[in-house]
């Protein structure tokens, strides 16, 4: 597969549908009075599935950007200490930061400046396309959960 073939194929699963639940289609319209609710059989609240994806997308972000990059604390600085956010616009600024770093994330991909299978100077063999797809699959992961609890809700009433 050439390189710029497989470029696409990760930005598609980035921001495609495909076999992928899309972030646009989860948060929008998100009832706000459940930003902080957690239901039985679900781990965590919207809230807080929304800002570990925001966390862990801007790190992963940060690593493949920044050649002076530190390791954050595990688990820490990846999840929120709150259930739900401090005030309502916290959760629109979180959407639209997740969506700025997601779309950084394709801008390093698709430039072909970027090697795809160079290892980082900084790291200890990661690649950009190690790095993409972790983003790949840990999106997936939690946006399947975030929807699994907005399905919860709903079903609620």
């Amino acid at each position: 597969m050439p390189d710029n073939e497989l470029r696409k194929q990760l930005v598609k699963m980035l921001k495609e549908p495909n076999a992928h639940l899309m972030f646009d289609k989860i948060v929008a319209g998100f009832p706000e009075e459940h930003y902080g609710t957690k239901k039985k059989g679900c781990s965590h609240t919207a809230w807080q599935l929304l800002e570990h994806l925001r966390l862990a997308q801007e790190d992963i972000l940060d690593f493949c950007v920044n050649p002076d990059y530190e390791s954050r604390d595990w688990p820490d600085d990846y999840w929120p200490k709150k259930s739900k956010p401090e005030q309502s616009v916290d959760w629109s600024k979180s959407v639209k930061a997740f969506k700025k770093d997601l779309q950084g994330m394709v801008d390093l991909i698709e430039d072909e400046v970027n090697d795809l299978f160079a290892p980082f100077e900084h790291g200890d063999g990661q690649t950009l396309l190690r790095e993409a797809i972790l983003l790949i699959k840990h999106n997936s992961y939690h946006l399947g959960q975030l929807m699994m609890l907005r399905k919860c809700l709903e079903q609620a009433g």
